[in-house]
């Protein structure tokens, strides 16, 4: 463990990994043609999945769109203080997936409301082993563990608590994924004249703004404690939510992703991307087909119930619609407050692995078992 803790420490000091070149892609070249790449067209035939939605609702018109827009999902669970409690999340993901199971799965999470009682661990995996008997292929961690959730004494309790390793431990050799929204994006520790995306939402809600509350734990603490928590399971399948919340910097990622060979990440930050890509198109060009095997797409669409379906049917399929056009042509994309860019069009191969079979590898569906 000391030895491995040791190459970790040397790993996250390195420079950026090089990127080796991939295909060349001019912007405004003429290889869409050849076959290599997608269209804007093929959109709607491209088989595709969204790895991060939250069904809030017992409404089906998500589905329909999912089903127009040739998409599949994983609907996940959150343990959140606000909107739909955690077990009617629950609930309703059950009913959705006996009515459609070609077209999603669902990922579980556990409540820490009881974090004190000396039953926790216990309760815990006994809670999770009911949801995976009903139909749970991952479990989600969220991000009150590490901002909200403290002991007795009135310490903060982070992701790699040793009560938690017990958990872990059970979903290693369950061999069952582990999804980790850990901390916020780093804009929450900056004061807002120094934010990317998020001066809006912090402005209007300070009590959220960490910047305002140096008493709570810091980013750092938040990265260091999701790193620690990979380095002691290694084992462990797990997805980082929002860029594994180092959507600042491609490079911290790419160091993250050298070092924890069974990390992946969501792409829920769309914006972030955009904008790397305004500064240096190549490079984050690079980047994703250097790190082809470990992004899935996802929006972190919240589905809520709705008296006008057509309009939120629009919403989800223009989404889904204007991300594809990012990733999948070098069409000029204008980022608000920021300037123009253009589309990464990467290689057909890579948007295959990106929005569909990355996805169905990270959650083991195989065909045979959706029936297509």
């Amino acid at each position: 463990m000391i030895l491995r803790t040791l190459f970790i420490f040397v790993l996250l000091l390195l420079p950026f990994p090089d990127l080796a070149p991939g295909p060349s892609c001019e912007v405004g070249g003429k290889e869409s043609s050849s076959g290599m790449f997608y269209t804007l067209g093929d959109f709607g035939k491209a088989p595709k999945f969204d790895i991060h939605i939250h069904i809030n609702t017992p409404q089906e018109y998500f589905m329909a769109v999912s089903r127009k827009d040739n998409f599949r999902f994983l609907d996940i669970v959150d343990d959140r203080p606000f909107g739909v409690p955690m077990k009617e999340q629950q609930r309703l993901a059950i009913i959705h997936l006996k009515a459609n199971p070609n077209l999603m799965r669902f990922a579980t999470t556990f409540p820490v409301d009881d974090w004190n009682q000396p039953h926790w661990v216990d309760s815990t995996i006994a809670r999770l082993s009911r949801s995976f008997e009903a139909g749970a292929k991952a479990v989600k961690i969220w991000k009150n563990i590490g901002m909200d959730l403290r002991d007795s004494s009135g310490t903060f309790i982070m992701v790699d608590n040793p009560r938690i390793d017990t958990v872990l431990q059970f979903l290693e050799k369950r061999k069952i994924p582990l999804i980790g929204h850990n901390g916020e994006p780093r804009d929450c520790w900056l004061p807002l004249d120094k934010m990317t995306f998020n001066q809006g939402y912090y402005s209007a809600h300070p009590e959220y703004h960490m910047y305002l509350h140096p008493e709570y734990p810091s980013y750092e603490d938040q990265i260091r404690a999701r790193d620690h928590m990979l380095e002691k399971h290694p084992a462990l399948q797990f997805m980082g939510a929002h860029l594994g919340s180092l959507e600042w910097s491609l490079e911290e990622l790419a160091k993250r992703l050298e070092a924890f060979p069974n990390m992946r990440v969501d792409l829920t930050r769309i914006p972030n991307l955009k904008l790397h890509t305004l500064k240096n198109r190549d490079y984050t060009r690079q980047f994703f087909i250097k790190y082809q095997d470990r992004l899935i797409y996802g929006t972190d669409n919240a589905i809520n119930t709705t008296e006008a379906p057509d309009e939120l049917k629009k919403a989800v399929h223009e989404k889904w619609e204007r991300d594809w056009e990012f990733f999948t042509t070098d069409n000029r994309i204008n980022l608000p407050e920021y300037g123009n860019l253009y589309g990464l069009k990467l290689p057909r191969e890579v948007v295959d692995k990106i929005y569909l079979k990355n996805a169905l590898a990270f959650l083991g569906w195989t065909d045979s078992e959706s029936g297509k």
